[in-house]
């Protein structure tokens, strides 16, 4: 081997040694060679070793990072030379955008290029990412297609929510599609058009036409959108479609110092509140970028409703957006007049920090107000919200809260309510925000007056109302009045938030004053403790127990769906005696004896009032009265109340039962069934039926009484017994003997009659005798009386027909015919009597004075015997 040769050799071989190490160590020394064209503080770093496969050079992952930044992350790229053109891929490329701002500040020296110039710079290459992913904006991340030459360079992307196909020829940039999705578009955003881009490649698009069809879910036609421009001047337009009046339209005009938008358009033309402003927006040095550019413009909100017209006007700036320190002055002035509100509002504050999260200050004398109808029947009179010092920013609301509520209902009645309070960090369901709250007001349909006062917190999911004090002076609903209800906690109230463990719990105590009934009854004292327990205040269940002095315990317990509260309640078995206050004490009435349980369920809403139904049941029980006493009753009362009306015996009719009442006359076995309504009206009568007695050794019975009515109650008397009858009220002037029947006719609401065409006869021989010293009396006074009255000293009777009337003033006429045989001095006599008495029943009632009647009535109806009947 020569040596020229050797040498050859030897310095091929420290070639490939020298290429091997260097691509041994490529990941050491290419980042470092790198950084010298790179900005300053900014280096690239390779992970893993670079391979060459066919025909390009792959790189496992590429980082670049500004500072500790990573501004890209490239996995899997690859850079090969194939057909006279840059072949460049990767597998996945991220973008941080938050990272910009990282990057260094550099001034570019000597004249700057046109856009032709760097086009010619480009060479044939073409650029294939197979995911290209930039934060924030993840959701649009994409396939990313790019090919590069000198007179023509194209773009196609495409992703899920984004897809972009675009051509560009010398400042020509034609976009043939742009399809942008977004949650708040129920249909994709297409927009299209050519735009004429500058000859230096460092300002806006000298001309342009863009068009985009538009659909937004806040309106529910589709919209069109139109971007002209010619040099330093264009329009920004959106319409509906089929509609030549604009929705938006912004001139705009821009410059070397400004970009302002001037006598700027919109209107919302919605039919319940059609709402329209204006805008003018400026932006002076918008060319020194984003941090220097000072942001100033006014808005306004022209409304027209309650009140008349209303201006609300937002005035910005001078101030200045930035991606570190924005400062933006505003404030927000006027007033705004809806179809049912009119709001009211001086709001003078600050926008402050980081753009991308900034902060909104308030300043002194922030306070905003409202009038008008806030519900379909709640009027606020006025609310305010003084917001001096409060910050508002995306991790919550800091500072002092406060609001205070006027209000009144037609139906209701007016009401006051005060709150307040400070937020640290607070949105619903994250931060704290610990509050008190006080007012008072007035309820209409309950004539009540009633106050509230408590604290509360809401820290996280859990909203904590500590303390609770609210009653009212009185509760009076239809036929009940309770005085002086007061509701306390007696455990603190958690509702916790969580949607995956939702709770909802507390403890309460309802304490009120005495109970009074219209009828006259009262119940004592009460106190009511029991809990919630459920999801939330629109959904639980409670339980509790009532006592009221000697009446109770009564277990309670219901469900609270939000508009309704239902509930049942037992009353176990307990003495009679303890109910004696619910008794009015007009009845004169005093509970002996006896046992009684209950049940009754109940429901109260807003729409339907209070409704309520249940069983009340007594077993022998007694009850004195000043001239009577009753034992032996069983009484079953099934009802059900609504609307004020009393359902009785739904079911089943209400039952009475009575063993016996003693009185003047004795009663006994009496029973009695109730059922229909009360009060009661023709489709909804009250009905008594079946009712029966034992008096006098007869029998008393009235099939049915139906109110309203329509014909009479037939009340019969079967084997009335008169010497009992005379026994009970014992006349001295007079005896009988021998049984009776009947048939009265009752009225109970006829404008005349309780009694009409009503008759008593007799069932089998009577016997009537007279006193001697009242017929020897007499006969001594008048002697035609006398001799007549002699034949009527002894009487037996075989026939009695009486005719009674009695109307409602309790004046009775009677007309009766006798026919019987008298026997005087042992002598027999046919006797046939008519008689016909005029009296009112209610006086002689409390009289009794039979004995003076009877002697008025012999004398003035008697007929002397026409003959004498043989002695037997």
């Amino acid at each position: 081997m020569t040596r020229g040769l050797r040498r050859t050799l030897a310095a091929l071989l420290a070639l490939i040694l020298l290429l091997l190490g260097l691509l041994l160590t490529l990941t050491q020394w290419l980042p470092r060679l790198a950084g010298i064209w790179l900005p300053e503080n900014t280096r690239v770093e390779l992970n893993g070793t670079p391979r060459w496969q066919q025909g390009a050079l792959h790189f496992p992952a590429v980082r670049y990072l500004a500072g500790d930044c990573e501004l890209a992350n490239v996995s899997d790229a690859a850079l090969g030379w194939q057909q006279k053109r840059w072949q460049l891929s990767a597998y996945n490329v991220q973008l941080n955008s938050d990272c910009l701002q990282s990057l260094p500040h550099s001034e570019v020296s000597g004249a700057p290029r046109s856009l032709a110039d760097w086009q010619k710079m480009l060479p044939g290459a073409d650029v294939h990412l197979q995911k290209i992913t930039i934060l924030p904006w993840q959701q649009y991340a994409g396939r990313f297609d790019l090919t590069l030459d000198k007179e023509v360079q194209q773009l196609h992307y495409q992703g899920d929510n984004l897809n972009v196909d675009a051509r560009l020829q010398g400042q020509l940039l034609q976009i043939a599609q742009l399809q942008l999705s977004h949650p708040l578009l129920p249909k994709p955003l297409n927009l299209h058009g050519d735009v004429t881009l500058p000859t230096f490649a460092d300002g806006l698009p000298v001309a342009g036409e863009l068009s985009a069809d538009l659909n937004v879910v806040q309106w529910p036609q589709p919209l069109a959108l139109t971007l002209n421009w010619q040099q330093q001047q264009g329009t920004m337009t959106v319409k509906q479609q089929d509609d030549d009046q604009p929705l938006l339209q912004l001139p705009w005009q821009v410059d070397e110092r400004q970009i302002r938008i001037t006598q700027g358009q919109w209107r919302w033309p919605q039919a319940d509140q059609p709402l329209s402003g204006g805008m003018a927006v400026t932006l002076e040095n918008w060319q020194q970028g984003m941090e220097n550019t000072l942001v100033s413009g006014r808005f306004n909100l022209l409304t027209q409703g309650r009140g008349g017209k209303g201006n609300l006007v937002l005035s910005v700036g001078p101030g200045k957006l930035s991606m570190v320190d924005s400062a933006l002055p505003f404030q927000l002035t006027g007033e705004s007049k809806f179809a049912d509100l009119q709001l009211f509002g001086s709001m003078p504050g600050l926008l402050h920090g980081v753009l991308t999260d900034p902060q909104l200050s308030l300043k002194q004398g922030a306070l905003l107000r409202l009038r008008g109808r806030l519900l379909s029947t709640l009027e606020v009179d006025e609310a305010r919200w003084p917001l001096a010092g409060v910050t508002v920013a995306s991790r919550g609301i800091n500072g002092r809260l406060q609001a205070i509520l006027k209000a009144h209902d037609p139906s209701f009645g007016r009401f006051r309510l005060h709150l307040d309070g400070r937020a640290s960090d607070f949105w619903p369901d994250s931060g704290v925000w610990n509050w008190r709250y006080w007012g008072d007001g007035q309820i209409e349909p309950l004539s009540a007056k009633w106050d509230v006062k408590g604290t509360g917190s809401w820290q996280d999911t859990l909203i904590s109302l500590d303390t609770l004090n609210t009653g009212f002076d009185q509760l009076a609903y239809g036929m009940v009045q309770v005085a002086k209800p007061r509701l306390t906690l007696n455990a603190p109230v958690r509702w916790q938030r969580d949607p995956s463990h939702p709770a909802f719990n507390g403890g309460f105590t309802l304490k009120s004053g005495q109970t009074q009934f219209s009828y006259g009854g009262w119940l004592p004292p009460s106190e009511l403790n029991f809990e919630a327990k459920g999801s939330d205040p629109s959904q639980f269940i409670w339980r509790g127990q009532l006592t009221a002095q000697d009446i109770g315990p009564v277990r309670v317990h219901g469900r609270w769906d939000g508009e309704r509260l239902r509930g049942e309640a037992w009353w176990p078995a307990q003495s009679l005696t303890v109910f004696q206050p619910l008794l009015s004490s007009d009845l004169k009435m005093r509970i002996q004896s006896g046992e009684l349980r209950a049940q009754v369920a109940f429901s109260a809403a807003s729409e339907q009032g209070f409704e309520a139904g249940g069983h009340w049941t007594v077993k022998n029980g007694s009850l004195w009265m000043p001239d009577s006493e009753i034992n032996g009753i069983d009484f079953s009362l099934p009802f059900r109340l609504k609307d004020h009306q009393w359902q009785l015996g739904r079911r089943g009719p209400v039952s009475l039962r009575i063993a016996e009442v003693k009185n003047q006359f004795s009663l006994q076995n009496i029973t009695a069934d109730l059922q229909g309504h009360y009060p009661w009206q023709e489709r909804q009568p009250l009905t008594l039926s079946n009712v029966n007695l034992d008096l006098l050794g007869g029998h008393v019975s009235m099939p049915e009484l139906r109110m309203p009515q329509h014909e009479a109650a037939r009340v019969s008397l079967k084997e009335i017994n008169l010497s009992k009858l005379v026994s009970a009220i014992k006349p001295k002037q007079f005896a009988m003997s021998g049984k009776v029947n009947g048939e009265l006719p009752l009225w109970v609401n006829n404008p005349q009659w309780l009694i009409e065409k009503g008759w008593i006869a007799n069932s089998g021989p009577l016997t009537f005798r007279l006193d001697k010293d009242m017929a020897d009396a007499i006969v001594s006074n008048n002697f035609a009386a006398g001799a007549a009255l002699d034949w009527l000293r002894y009487m037996e009777i075989s026939r009695s027909w009486a005719t009674i009337d009695l109307d409602n003033f309790g004046n009775l006429i009677m007309q009766s015919e006798v026919k019987g045989v008298s026997q005087f001095s042992n002598r027999r006599q046919t006797v046939n009597l008519n008689y016909r008495h005029q009296e009112n029943l209610f006086q002689l009632w409390r009289s009794l004075r039979f004995g003076d009647n009877l002697q008025s009535w012999v004398e003035q109806n008697a007929t002397l015997p026409s003959k004498k009947d043989p002695q037997p």
